[in-house]
């Protein structure tokens, strides 16, 4: 039997990660919407959406994710991170869809020294996590069969992304100043897709909160140093401190996950992030 999953925020990495392993899911069908063609803010729009097409599944990838400029675009910050994801999960509940929901290591503010559970206490530090974390408390509000999928520091092939503006970088710049005391996982996007994916394919009734991330730890700076490593650019890099290059949004210097989890509950493996880096950046060439 076919399964229809709706994928929307088509236009961004995860989601261009999803169309990437589309061939190894053959009886997954997948529709896949940006937001003209799906305006999460319109509950109306998503309604007829989910009246005119048959849905199994439906997999949020969209989001708000301009973490600096959602201090000040606050509306807009909600509108797509918390209305956006209220008007799915009503829609989902109508119809008998179920729901995966990505969220972010974002919702905490990074005071722990060891990795976040999904049960550790909520504290985001700026609107794009406040926002995130609303729409997390809209669909739990809203529905049962849901898994919210919280996830760190992601990078691809595709879309901007950390790992592509090290490499713009070094093509301009012979030394390059890195923040060195945020620390956290990188998580390559492929990864994650195939995670969802699997949540699907396995047909599991395990709702709830999920962590998911490569495994390891690092900071911003050493990832910027395997960045360069890997693709052998000979560049200088300095650690600084992150009062040394303030930002609008203040980020968690702890943003660790665990995994124990989504492991232990839904069988889905998770790989050490220095190898999926070198994977990447392997496809990108």
């Amino acid at each position: 039997m076919t399964l229809n999953v709706l994928i929307t925020g088509s236009n961004g990495q995860l989601a261009t990660c999803i169309k990437d392993l589309e061939r190894q899911h053959p009886n997954l069908s997948f529709i896949y919407t940006n937001s003209s063609q799906l305006d999460l803010t319109n509950q109306e729009a998503i309604n007829l959406f989910f009246e005119t097409n048959k849905i199994d599944w439906c997999i949020n990838c969209a989001a708000y994710t301009a973490v600096d400029k959602a201090e000040t675009d606050t509306e807009k910050a909600f509108k797509v991170n918390e209305q956006g994801p209220k008007h799915l999960a009503l829609a989902c509940n109508n119809h008998n869809v179920k729901l995966i929901h990505v969220s972010t290591d974002f919702v905490f503010d990074g005071s722990k020294s060891s990795p976040y559970n999904e049960e550790d206490q909520t504290k985001p530090l700026g609107v794009y996590g406040t926002s995130k974390l609303q729409g997390e408390l809209a669909i739990k509000d809203v529905m049962n069969a849901f898994f919210i999928v919280r996830t760190s520091w992601l990078y691809s092939e595709h879309g901007n992304n950390f790992m592509k503006t090290m490499l713009r970088l070094a093509q301009t710049n012979k030394e390059l100043n890195i923040v060195a005391d945020q620390v956290g996982t990188p998580t390559y996007a492929k990864d994650l897709a195939g995670a969802l994916l699997r949540i699907i394919t396995s047909n599991s009734n395990k709702y709830g909160v999920y962590h998911y991330s490569n495994e390891g730890v690092t900071s911003w700076y050493d990832f910027a140093k395997a960045i360069f490593d890997i693709s052998e650019i000979e560049i200088k890099v300095n650690p600084i401190p992150s009062k040394e290059f303030p930002t609008p949004a203040k980020r968690p210097s702890y943003s660790v996950l665990d995994k124990q989890k989504i492991k232990e509950n839904l069988n889905i493996e998770t790989l050490y992030w220095r190898e999926r880096l070198k994977t990447a950046i392997k496809n990108l060439y």
